[in-house]
């Protein structure tokens, strides 16, 4: 089994080129599966590449490159086992580092039987000068780490700027094999990008036996992970994102009307995205399923406009909205307020009635919510007994400082008391002994 990373940042094509890499591979006569991890509770690119035919896993909620390894190694040992592919491939989230998850394979020990491609990033050249502006040092990362760099959507960039795009893009990573790519040309350039890929493809043999491979094994070699292995990759792109699934409860959408209202829906979006950040660069993505036809449409920088495609729904499939928002430079919450409001707005004005549909999230990501919360618990009874222990405390010292006072007050009051009677005491001799005196002298006048 050959195992093929394809990373990028988000909108550079790495699940059109992924679909077109495997219809190549199936057209060899190659058995082909593929993990598509999502940053977002939603799987919105699994169900894409489903449509054709191939052996899919989601992995969502998190990046397998940070947070969900665990989640990583278990679909690989499945994968390999139970659909026993020739080729598997591996589309990690565009905000992720694809060279670790590359190491964590090498890390597995999958046994000889399985090998690993060298690494693939795609870079949207119509987007790069915008990219390197927005996300210079997230997308160096990714740069500067592959051994394949495809710069894609050559079709959008003018001939004349090619040669300058593949001159800067070597610069940055000289020991890369640089390759141009389109969606929409699988010829010559896409046979050789695969010969680079997969040198030894035709030598591939489906019926090659293979050494069942268990999730126990533990590495060869007990490498200590790289620091970057337990950076998150999220918080080092800067990327804010929010998906959600809707359940569309009322009427039936024809295609057109569903074209017209993800038109509206995405343009709402977008509006909302450019007052929180002018020049962003990302990916909004919006999928509309009308129960017979998917509308599809998508938006990677500020100045684009939506583009779209209309795709075969599955059969009986139930009317759903979903949606992917992942922006440049702006705060998650924010994202998420734009999405919602926008959803509320337009369905609103369209009176058509939708219900958020809720994801459970894995078991490791409760056990840690569970973990969280009890200690957030045992943390606030903790402060509760302080805070009563400090309060008892400062009762205390009140009620002994008011007697305190009390006392001085009644001392004060008796000494008063005292001074007033002796003062009373001295004043009633003092007259006493001037009438004497007085007396006295009246006496002697008298006399």
């Amino acid at each position: 089994m050959q195992v093929i990373v394809v990373g990028g940042f988000l909108g550079s094509g790495k699940t059109t080129t992924i679909i077109n890499m495997g219809k190549y591979l199936a057209e060899k006569g190659k058995k082909v599966a593929i993990i598509v991890n999502e940053i977002g509770e939603v799987g919105i690119d699994g169900d894409v590449i489903k449509k054709f035919g191939f052996d899919t896993k989601e992995i969502t909620s998190g990046c397998i490159c940070c947070s969900l390894k665990v989640g990583l190694r278990v679909t690989v040992t499945y994968l390999a086992n139970e659909y026993k592919p020739d080729i598997l491939m591996i589309e990690p989230t565009g905000i992720a580092f694809p060279n670790i998850i590359k190491k964590e394979i090498e890390l597995m020990n999958l046994g000889e039987q399985v090998k690993i491609a060298p690494l693939v990033t795609l870079i949207d050249g119509s987007r790069f000068k915008h990219l390197m502006k927005e996300v210079k040092e997230f997308a160096m990362r990714q740069i500067i780490d592959a051994e394949i760099l495809g710069i894609n959507k050559i079709d959008l960039i003018e001939p004349i700027r090619i040669p300058i795009l593949e001159a800067s893009v070597q610069q940055l990573n000289p020991k890369s094999k640089i390759v141009l790519l389109s969606g929409k040309d699988t010829g010559e350039s896409f046979e050789n990008f695969m010969r680079l890929v997969l040198p030894d493809l035709e030598e591939l043999s489906r019926e090659a036996p293979g050494a069942e491979i268990t999730e126990e094994e533990k590495p060869s070699k007990a490498e200590p992970s790289a620091p970057e292995e337990t950076e998150s990759s999220i918080e080092a792109s800067k990327v804010g994102s929010y998906s959600a699934e809707f359940a569309v409860e009322n009427g039936s959408l024809s295609t057109e009307a569903a074209r017209e209202l993800t038109t509206e829906l995405m343009n709402t979006i977008k509006a909302k995205v450019l007052q929180l950040n002018p020049e962003f660069i990302g990916h909004i993505k919006l999928f509309l399923d009308n129960g017979s036809e998917t509308v599809k449409q998508s938006v990677t920088v500020y100045y684009e406009e939506p583009q779209e495609d209309v795709i075969k729904s599955k059969e009986g499939a139930a009317p759903t909205l979903k949606i992917l928002s992942a922006v440049s430079n702006v705060d998650k919450e924010a994202v998420k307020a734009a999405v919602k409001n926008s959803v509320h707005e337009v369905f609103e004005r369209k009176q058509i009635k939708v219900n958020k549909i809720e994801h459970e999230h894995n078991h490791e990501h409760e056990h840690h919510e569970h973990e969280n919360h009890e200690h957030e618990h045992h943390e606030h009874e903790h402060e509760n007994h302080e805070h009563e222990h400090h309060e008892h405390e400062h009762e205390n010292h009140e009620h002994e400082h008011h007697e305190h006072e009390h006392e001085n007050h009644e001392h004060e009051h008796h000494e008063h008391e005292h001074e007033n009677h002796e003062h009373e005491h001295h004043e009633h001799e003092h007259e006493n002994h001037e009438k004497h005196k007085h007396g006295n002298k009246e006496e002697e006048i008298r006399e």
